[in-house]
């Protein structure tokens, strides 16, 4: 109950001091989840006592048993007919191992990109830019559990001013092939 009324507290309050600063101006300019999508954002961050990775990020924990090569074979075969290329992969524990001579716990991003859907984003606001490619990382925590992270594709969505379609269309299938993807891949479905 006290969570829930400072968290109204909390909305009330920004709402008022940002119609101040021209959030009213462009609020029928948003997308209808938009303030959906920042409230649950809000209550992640919160929940995760301020961790802005937490609130802006997926996560999802790999099953016992996946390795990491059913993982890497999960995401190249989630991808296929999905238009999302393998544009690259960092394999950093690999590196690190290499640089240090010292063995480390696993990590890897992988990269993916539709190249079409990249242009119309960055035609729609050129700092999409700096979102791309879509990356989909591969963590082994300090208990050995590995665990997938990408970005909330749903603040890229729907979590700013309404995207014109065929735009919009073509940005939802690629938040659904990412979710996908890292589905698959916690399962070691490929």
């Amino acid at each position: 109950m006290i969570k829930s009324s400072l968290k109204l507290l909390v909305a009330a309050t920004a709402a008022l001091s940002l119609s101040g600063c021209g959030f009213m101006a462009i609020q029928d300019k948003l997308d209808p989840k938009a303030m959906d999508t920042y409230m649950g954002m809000y209550d992640r961050f919160v929940a995760s006592e301020g961790d802005l990775g937490a609130a802006t990020v997926w996560a999802v924990k790999v099953n016992k048993g996946v390795t990491t090569s059913d993982i890497a074979e999960a995401l190249k075969s989630a991808s296929l007919g999905t238009g999302l290329l393998d544009v690259g992969q960092m394999p950093l524990s690999a590196e690190i191992e290499a640089r240090s001579g010292k063995p480390t716990r696993y990590l890897h991003i992988y990269q993916f990109c539709n190249p079409l859907t990249a242009r119309q984003a960055t035609d729609f606001s050129p700092y999409f830019s700096a979102y791309l490619p879509c990356r989909i990382s591969v963590v082994e925590h300090e208990n050995g559990e590995l665990w997938l992270y990408s970005l909330n594709m749903d603040m890229f969505v729907y979590g700013g001013k309404e995207m014109p379609e065929p735009f919009k269309t073509e940005a939802i299938k690629v938040r659904d092939t990412i979710w996908k993807m890292m589905q698959a891949a916690s399962k070691g479905e490929f």
